[in-house]
């Protein structure tokens, strides 16, 4: 049926459609996609439901049909764009992130908190963001490197930043592409090449967050003089006090 998600396990399937059938596809190692599901939803999924045909909430589908489209339409229009490893980590990453929350929408998994309180999961957080001071981050791989599922790090980075953490970490690669700006060589660089190399593909949408954020457009930026930046961009307090100063 339309918006149906198929979990193709098998070697061998055969199933029965009506004409005129579109659909899409994506493939990821059954290993990969158990650490995704562990990482986001802090339980395992697919031993918790006996379903190979999942129909998400109409939001969830949606958000994952427009994305599809997106990345399609990428490679159709910018096809070398998806060959910049940044570019292709940033989409693989929301991709993986989306699936995976389009599936535990489906069965109504429960995330256990496992007792941890949330300054303690803010810790680690933050470590974390210290330890890759110059490196964009995204959410699976920060859930699995801090040890917690994405629904309790939302509910720790909603209490103490203010905001979900995909809106953080996009803030973050933000502020890494203004200091990269700010410290590039005009002649030598690009706004288009430092924007990418953050894991940013959709250039028009970025130039006006950019200019929401700073006041001013990322060419201007990269032909202002060398600046030290004093922000310190890998702790959250100061990250937020700079977005509310924007």
């Amino acid at each position: 049926m339309p918006g149906d998600i198929i979990d193709n396990t098998l070697e061998a399937e055969h199933r029965r459609c009506g004409p005129g059938l579109d659909y899409g596809a994506m493939s990821i190692p059954t290993d990969e996609l158990d650490t995704a599901v562990e990482a986001i939803i802090g339980c395992e999924l697919m031993e918790k439901s006996e379903r190979h045909i999942f129909r998400p909430p109409p939001h969830s589908m949606s958000r994952l049909l427009k994305l599809h489209r997106a990345i399609g339409q990428l490679a159709c229009d910018t096809p070398d764009i998806l060959q910049l490893p940044e570019v292709l980590r940033a989409l693989e990453n929301e991709f993986v992130h989306v699936m995976v929350r389009c599936l535990a929408d489906t069965v109504d998994a429960k995330t256990s908190t496992r007792g941890r309180g949330h300054n303690a999961i803010m810790a680690r957080f933050e470590e974390f963001l210290e330890a890759n001071p110059d490196r964009p981050l995204y959410l699976t791989e920060i859930c699995a490197a801090i040890g917690v599922a994405e629904r309790t790090l939302r509910a720790s980075c909603e209490e103490h930043l203010g905001m979900g953490p995909i809106r953080f970490l996009t803030l973050r690669r933000m502020h890494l592409v203004h200091r990269a700006l700010l410290s590039a060589v005009p002649s030598t660089s690009t706004v288009t090449q430092i924007a990418t190399d953050h894991g940013f593909c959709e250039l028009g949408r970025f130039a006006v967050a950019y200019r929401a954020a700073f006041g001013e457009s990322p060419s201007e930026t990269l032909r202002r003089p060398t600046q030290q930046i004093a922000i310190h961009l890998n702790r959250p307090s100061s990250l937020v006090a700079a977005e509310a100063n924007a």
